[in-house]
């Protein structure tokens, strides 16, 4: 409980006889007096009982992958050697550059690597926004080499994975940090250093703040007929040049527009907890405010997949971190309602792209010891998989011309009941994550007639198909036939002689 006397030390005993294997000392507070509060940190293993014949220590994990932090030069080669090891289902590429100057590398796995399929949705993992909160980093490596041995194996989980999804690894969104806290290591990083760019940025508070604009567009009654309750545009000031923005969160959401995206999760350290959105509270002068968005239910189910397949989340002994019991809540929270956060990549995702992304507080330390990273590998590895999964959750289709087959960009896809939309990707396709029940979808495109159908999601691990066949509206196809000099069908005129009498009927009934 500390002690007001700086003099005296304070003393508290294990709750059973340990073995330290490294002690580090990190200051939390200062108080008013100038004392300071220090939190003490004891990795440590159980002294072994003579009297047990049966005593062991914990089972350390039997996949064979590099347990060790891994430096810039490092993460390089490592992922080098996944992709020599697996070349047909997996691409290394860059995204851009750090602010120093550092690539931003992804490792793709995909059965097609490089390419985009109809009907086959997009996933990303995101690790290192804050360069000292590393062990995101270290489980996405873990992860792509987990993955190209089991595919290698012929494991049927990975096979179907790697087959039916295209799943990106970003595990260095802030290089110049993660080098910053990696010369201090896990016992000399501190709480800080390392956390913001080279250029002083907080990156979780770094890109567009969107939920403002939906806000003031909602009390003004202005949705969806004259401002979009999906895909809001970054506002041009954000844009500028010169405007505070980081290389690095730039790099990000030139990312994020490049490739249809259904699911993320970015990975923090510090807590033991899986926040969703909205990260910022509605009410600007709250601290935190429980601020849910149209698809909570399905937010909810996101995070409790994470948190209840996680090892170290569920087990009902483990200490709190800090102040905060999680358990209490099941080890998810809103975001807004643990604390606001103003420009937060989840919120920017939900309202820029179809993507939905929840944040993964994965350890009360953000540096954790090198001989920690295995049990920290078996805690997460079947919740990186299962929350994989669910990006087969919901609904699933190609919106077609009907007439030409040809798949329809950008039209919007409706669910009644749930004031937020998505669009179709440049070939048509599109996901909807969705809990199961029955769901009415409505369709619109420009130049086309609206249609409306019913999908039912089932509790199967695959999406339901809804397919759309719509057609051009009168006006549409004559735009088209008169922009290539063409003759009027006379099926058309009569369309359109027939549009234009109903209109006048209707004014002069109206007067």
């Amino acid at each position: 409980n500390g002690n007001s006397d700086p003099e005296t030390p304070v003393f508290n005993a294990l709750p059973t006889p340990m073995i330290a294997q490294y002690i580090r000392i990190n200051p939390q507070t200062w108080f008013e007096n100038g004392t300071i509060c220090l939190r003490a940190e004891i990795l440590g293993c159980p002294l072994p009982d003579p009297s047990n014949i049966l005593w062991e220590q914990d089972q350390q994990p039997t996949d064979k992958l590099e347990f060790k932090h891994h430096n810039y030069k490092e993460m390089r080669k490592l992922m080098k050697v996944v992709n020599e090891e697996c070349p047909n289902i997996t691409r290394v590429y860059s995204i851009g550059k750090s602010y120093l100057g550092l690539k931003m590398y992804v490792m793709e796995i995909s059965d097609n690597p490089g390419q985009h399929e109809l009907g086959e949705p997009e996933f990303r993992y995101v690790a290192g926004m804050h360069g000292n909160e590393v062990l995101g980093r270290e489980l996405l490596l873990n992860l792509m080499q987990y993955m190209c041995q089991e595919y290698n194996k012929g494991n049927p989980r990975i096979v179907q994975l790697v087959t039916e999804t295209r799943i990106h690894l970003l595990p260095s969104m802030n290089p110049d940090g993660y080098e910053t806290a990696y010369k201090l290591g896990s016992e000399l990083s501190g709480w800080a250093v390392g956390r913001w760019t080279y250029f002083g940025l907080d990156m979780n508070h770094n890109f567009a703040d969107l939920n403002t604009l939906l806000w003031d567009a909602e009390d003004n009654e202005l949705i969806p007929e004259k401002f979009p309750n999906h895909y809001i545009p970054i506002p041009e000031y954000y844009m500028y040049p010169n405007a505070t923005v980081a290389p690095e969160t730039r790099a990000v959401i030139d990312w994020m527009q490049k490739i249809p995206f259904v699911l993320s999760a970015n990975f923090h350290g510090g807590e033991l907890v899986v926040t969703y959105p909205f990260d910022m509270a509605r009410s600007y002068w709250k601290a935190k405010e429980m601020t849910p968005t149209a698809d909570d239910a399905v937010f909810r189910w996101l995070a409790t997949v994470y948190a209840s397949t996680n090892r170290a989340m569920v087990d009902d002994e483990r200490r709190i971190c800090h102040t905060e019991n999680f358990m209490d809540k099941r080890n998810i929270i809103n975001g807004a309602d643990w604390h606001t956060v103003a420009g937060s990549m989840n919120d920017f995702s939900y309202l820029h792209t179809n993507c939905f992304e929840i944040t993964v507080e994965l350890s009360c330390d953000k540096f954790p010891h090198e001989i920690e990273l295995p049990m920290e590998w078996d805690n997460n590895k079947e919740s990186l998989l299962v929350y994989m999964e669910q990006v087969h959750r919901g609904i699933k289709g190609v919106v077609r011309d009907k007439d030409t087959n040809q798949g329809i960009a950008d039209a919007i896809i409706s669910v009644e009941d749930i004031n937020h939309d998505i669009r179709t990707a440049f070939d048509g396709d599109y996901w909807r994550l969705l809990n199961p029940g029955e769901y009415a979808l409505t369709v619109k495109a420009e130049g086309y007639h609206p249609a409306t159908k019913v999908c039912h999601v089932t509790y199967e691990n695959y999406a339901t198909i809804c397919d759309f066949y719509i057609s051009k509206t009168p006006k549409q196809r004559l735009r088209e036939i008169l922009a290539k000099g063409g003759k009027i069908p006379k099926d058309l005129v009569l369309r359109l002689r027939h549009l234009r009498n109903r209109k006048l009927r209707s004014k002069s009934q109206s007067k």
